[in-house]
């Protein structure tokens, strides 16, 4: 078995625990009464020191879990993109996550929040659909990317989604929030014209 395939199958394996801590807390979560990190572990029947890999804290734990409901998998938005173009693949999985932060933009800013305030020592690592749709839609094309360029472009595609440069462009730079999608995909689709020559 080769060093890339293990990684593959530790990283998928990775995936399927953290989607069964995130389904067991949102069953838990409907009885309607508070948790600890392991009351999750244990009704997700994994160890403490397992989900403690996963998430540092049960508020960073419940937000996540609150968020996934609203969120698709990699694998649902993948369907709806799979006969476009690399770059119309791009462009549909950037106007996706960035309406979803803009609809669920309070509840994002709550996770965000929770989230920094952890020491770093303490800090979970965070789910990436963004950057597993990314993966999996550039896949195919993988061939037309320069092998250096490929990390580059899926870094900066990410970095231009979801709730963070929302943050940016609001807060920091006095946008509104349609101004600030519109100059998000209109960085992207710069940079996709580069990468992407005709």
């Amino acid at each position: 078995m080769t060093n890339s395939s293990l990684n593959t199958g530790r990283s998928k394996q990775k995936q399927l625990t953290r989607q069964n801590i995130l389904r067991t807390t949102q069953k838990l979560l409907e009885q309607q009464t508070p948790l600890t990190l392991e009351e999750v572990a244990q009704a997700a029947g994994i160890s403490r020191a397992t989900i403690y890999r996963y998430f540092s804290n049960i508020d960073v734990l419940y937000s996540e879990a609150s968020l996934d409901l609203v969120t698709h998998s990699t694998a649902s938005i993948f369907k709806d993109i799979e006969h476009l173009s690399v770059v119309d693949r791009i462009l549909h999985i950037q106007s996706y996550f960035n309406k979803l932060a803009l609809r669920n933009e309070m509840a994002f800013r709550t996770y965000l929040s929770i989230y920094l305030k952890e020491s770093e020592t303490a800090k979970s690592t965070r789910g990436s659909r963004r950057t597993a749709a990314l993966k999996l839609a550039i896949q195919p094309y993988r061939h037309q990317i320069p092998k250096k360029d490929y990390q580059k472009l899926i870094t900066v595609a990410t970095a231009l989604m979801g709730i963070e440069p929302f943050v940016v462009g609001k807060d920091v730079c006095g946008l509104t929030s349609e101004e600030t999608e519109k100059h998000l995909n209109w960085g992207l689709k710069t940079i996709l014209e580069t990468v992407f020559k005709p």
